[in-house]
């Protein structure tokens, strides 16, 4: 029970997925995918896991603003009107020694493709040296066991922040819990993670969810986890609630903020729920902001 709980939680309580998949609670398949840039002397590598299609019904985007209003922000972006389309995405990073993968998508039992698309970068699982998580939710967290419930990535070792290990050891499936225990290690928000690594707090989805900003001489990138979801509905409106959001109160100025520094310094970001690779820039549009696809 606790399990499908946990499911259901990150999915999102109400989610409405209109996948062409016979799992109503799942993501769609999507076949592996790679796309490798450089941030300075950084090999990045971005990995395409899964893909959801969510219903514009009121339940998860823009629940103070109502369907009609997302359907006009997607109207005037040349999107379809009905759903909102999210891709799950993974960032793989190369510094010295160590191989990091930037969280883990949904995992093996619901048909994520992060292995295979890791392997057509080259890179074998056990070649694996850390999983940085963002947060705990399913779709981050859940590739780190493999659909016989072991370690995805035996060697790693799996980082995120205290806060949010607390969070995920009480609503997480006990056997995920008891499986990356021995291999979790925690930090504060703003701890350096690995060379050119650092974490930052991103206040308001979960309570310890965290971005990771990768820093290689005069170049930088920021991967924001879940500040924003939709390349279009989050931008253009971070001001609306989003069903994800743990505490939305804290959620929305925290998005606002952090989307209006990025599009006054053009820092390179990575997001993973953008359209893959999801690696581009924020742009001030208006009274939101828009994304404009760039891969260095």
């Amino acid at each position: 029970m606790r399990a499908v709980i946990y499911l259901l939680t990150f999915l999102g309580l109400g989610f409405s997925i209109g996948v062409p998949a016979a799992d109503t609670f799942g993501p769609a398949s999507v076949p592996p995918r790679e796309k490798s840039f450089r941030v300075g002397t950084l090999k990045l590598t971005a990995l395409h896991d899964a893909q959801f299609v969510i219903a514009n019904d009121g339940k998860t985007f823009g629940m103070d603003a109502g369907p009609a209003a997302v359907s006009d922000v997607l109207r005037v972006a040349g999107a379809p009107t009905d759903r909102i389309t999210l891709s799950v995405n993974v960032l793989l990073v190369r510094t010295g020694r160590r191989v990091l993968l930037l969280d883990s998508g949904v995992g093996e039992k619901i048909h994520g493709a992060l292995v295979a698309s890791l392997r057509e970068a080259g890179i074998s699982p056990k070649a694996v040296t850390d999983v940085l998580i963002t947060h705990s939710h399913f779709d981050h967290s859940g590739g780190l066991v493999d659909a016989s419930g072991h370690l995805t990535f035996p060697k790693a070792t799996i980082r995120m922040s205290s806060a949010e290990w607390a969070w995920m050891q009480k609503q997480a499936p006990e056997e995920v819990v008891k499986a990356v225990a021995g291999h979790v290690r925690t930090f504060e928000p703003g701890s350096q993670i690995a060379p050119g690594v650092t974490s930052v707090a991103l206040d308001g989805h979960t309570p310890g969810h965290v971005g990771y900003e990768l820093v290689s001489g005069d170049s930088r990138l920021l991967d924001i986890g879940d500040l924003a979801h939709s390349s279009i509905v989050s931008l253009e409106k971070p001001q609306w609630t989003i069903q994800y959001d743990n505490d939305s109160t804290l959620a929305k100025p925290t998005r606002r903020a952090t989307l209006a520094r990025l599009a006054k310094d053009q820092e390179l970001v990575y997001a993973p729920h953008f359209p893959f690779p999801g690696v581009g820039h924020i742009v001030a549009d208006g009274d939101g902001f828009a994304w404009k696809p760039a891969v260095p």
